[in-house]
């Protein structure tokens, strides 16, 4: 490797690697609009001008400014041995402070109602590198807001023309939409005339828009970026392992963003799962447990509705357990450890994992390995396998069990799918049997079940994923369990606690107060604690020195990589107390 002096900074590069990468790698702010590292680089924003020095092997090798002086892009010249580069010269300054001024000429004094605000780098560049003052007097270019597509606006006057969301539609999703119209001051991001910006990555140029052009029309006017906080997740939807970002505030959930993990989704997200996340806080989910009574379903208690399961499980006939593939490893090991403290026989099957189609790949610039979107939709199939199979409790797939579940005397089903996962012949094969349903949302089943026990989704729990590699992540909670909901972990923590003779207590939520998620500058809006039964509280960390304690579990302890603490979502707001 060699080495490179930025503004004063020794830093180490690779052959072949620009030079705005080894700043931002090393943690050097050079300003920056049209680069991006996953698109081409057309050196078009030029505020990323530096003065650039390097050895002259001419002149024995002494240090002469390139190009006599001339200030060079950063995002397109290549880092060599021995180069001092400056942004921070008089000359650099000055480009820095025209581009900024040339960039704000047209652009509209709206960021107070810009859903950009807080995470803006036109706000950010234009305080550490404009004038600070405009000298412009005359009439502003005004430019219309667009309805590129399902899922995207475009407010044109506010577009600095850095072309990353062109550049994107035609590299990566390999669909181009998207084209600059006009010339000049007259220049404007457009679809082609009866083509919406409607491909699977669509939503990704929401991100990639260093400005307010791009706005998100599910997030439009939602929240202020600086109340999100956000929770490192993985992708809840299908097998990739795409990492997340899960943004929320005062336990609701607001949007998901990409995480960056090049060995895996690189800097992107699907729409699909961008946007899936909307059960999480459907109306059709699940409230609170309810049990058969006299041939009605009604309200129970959960430690009545526990009791009534522990009942059927220990009555006549075998037991089968469908673990669903949209359960964390955890939970599918707390699971099979809970029924079977009640049935020592009882039979485990994997539950159904939906194929959309076929793997699709997009194709990254750079180096950088594909993107893939995954065909298979359940992110934890290979996870709740490896658990079964470790346990010695893996009766077979879906099919085996829709084979198998007229012969158990009580069969225990879980889903927590984003979607109606029910079927006919699921519905046929389970008709004449006693079922203990762990469920999301309602269903057909609600009505056919003896006892239904109301779980929460990927947002309301932590734990591991195994996508389709093999790559085990572990991922954390965001929200609280809404309703009177529990996730699958804590319902067989307290099936084990009953089915060994235990009582369960009035105890507050273990994830702290019930939806209320408090940040500087804001005032916290408390709803009512609600204090559920339990028995002892359902641990990950717990749960997965108990797995590591199995050879094939292992992995799951120290080696995996763990997700990132919460943080506040990075804002160039500054929070008064008031």
């Amino acid at each position: 490797m060699g080495t490179i002096t930025i503004n004063g900074l020794v830093c180490e590069f690779e052959q072949g690697e620009k030079i705005i990468d080894v700043a931002n790698r090393s943690g050097i702010e050079i300003p920056q609009y049209c680069y991006h590292k996953g698109l081409s680089v057309p050196a078009q924003c030029r505020i990323c001008l530096a003065q650039i020095s390097a050895p002259n092997p001419r002149n024995d090798g002494k240090l002469e400014l390139m190009m006599g002086g001339k200030l060079l892009p950063t995002c397109s010249t290549e880092a060599a041995e021995g180069m001092v580069v400056t942004t921070e010269s008089e000359l650099a300054v000055a480009n820095q402070k025209a581009v900024m001024e040339f960039l704000l000429i047209n652009h509209p004094l709206d960021c107070p109602v810009c859903d950009q605000a807080g995470e803006c780098t036109l706000q950010d560049f234009s305080y550490h590198y404009g004038r600070g003052h405009s000298r412009f007097t005359d009439q502003k270019v005004k430019q219309p807001k667009k309805d590129l597509g399902p899922n995207v606006y475009l407010y044109s006057d506010r577009c600095i023309m850095c072309t990353r969301c062109v550049r994107f539609a035609d590299e990566v999703a390999g669909t181009t939409e998207l084209m600059i119209d006009g010339r000049g001051n007259q220049s404007q991001i457009d679809v082609f005339p009866g083509v919406p910006l409607d491909n699977p990555l669509a939503s990704n140029v929401i991100d990639l828009c260093p400005v307010g052009a791009l706005l998100d029309k599910d997030f439009l006017f939602a929240q202020r970026v600086w109340f999100l906080k956000r929770t490192a997740g993985i992708d809840p939807l299908t097998a990739s392992g795409d990492n997340i970002w899960v943004e929320h505030n005062e336990g609701k959930v607001y949007r998901l963003k990409p995480r960056e993990n090049m060995d895996i989704n690189t800097w992107w997200m699907t729409d699909e799962v961008r946007y899936g996340w909307k059960f999480v806080h459907s109306d059709d989910r699940l409230t609170g447990p309810v049990r058969r009574q006299h041939g009605l379903m009604v309200e129970a208690t959960w430690t009545r509705a526990y009791k009534q399961a522990i009942e059927m499980m220990r009555g006549e006939g075998s037991v089968g357990v469908l673990i669903s593939p949209m359960l964390t490893s955890e939970e599918a090991f707390a699971l099979v450890t809970a029924v079977r403290s009640i049935d020592e026989s009882a039979k485990f099957y994997v539950g159904a994992v939906p194929v959309d189609g076929e793997d699709r790949a997009f194709k990254n610039t750079g180096g950088a390995r594909d993107f893939v979107m995954r065909a298979e939709k359940a992110p934890n199939a290979r996870g709740v396998r490896r658990v079964l199979d470790s346990m010695n409790a893996n009766g077979g797939e879906f099919g085996a069990f829709l084979k198998d579940a007229p012969v158990h005397g009580c069969v225990v089903l879980t889903g927590n799918y984003p979607s109606d996962w029910v079927t006919d012949e699921l519905v046929s094969a389970i008709s004449d049997t006693e079922m203990v349903l762990i469920d999301t949302l309602d269903s057909r089943l609600v009505e056919m079940a003896g006892v239904v026990l109301p779980s929460g989704t990927f947002a309301e729990k932590s734990g591991s994923f195994e996508n389709c590699d093999g790559v085990v992540q572990h991922f954390g909670q965001a929200i609280p369990c809404q309703h009177e909901s529990k996730s699958e972990g804590q319902i067989a923590m307290d099936l084990i606690e009953l089915g060994s003779g235990g009582v369960l207590e009035q105890r507050p939520p273990a994830f702290g107060a019930q939806i209320v998620d408090a940040q500087p500058g804001q005032v916290s809006s408390a709803t009512e604690s609600v204090n559920l039964e339990r028995g002892e509280l359902f641990e990950v960390e717990v749960i997965r020195g108990e797995m590591g304690k199995i050879e094939s579990l292992s992995g799951y302890v120290g080696s995996i990589t763990t997700a990132p603490e919460d943080e506040l979502v990075e804002s160039d707001m500054e929070m008064v107390t008031l």
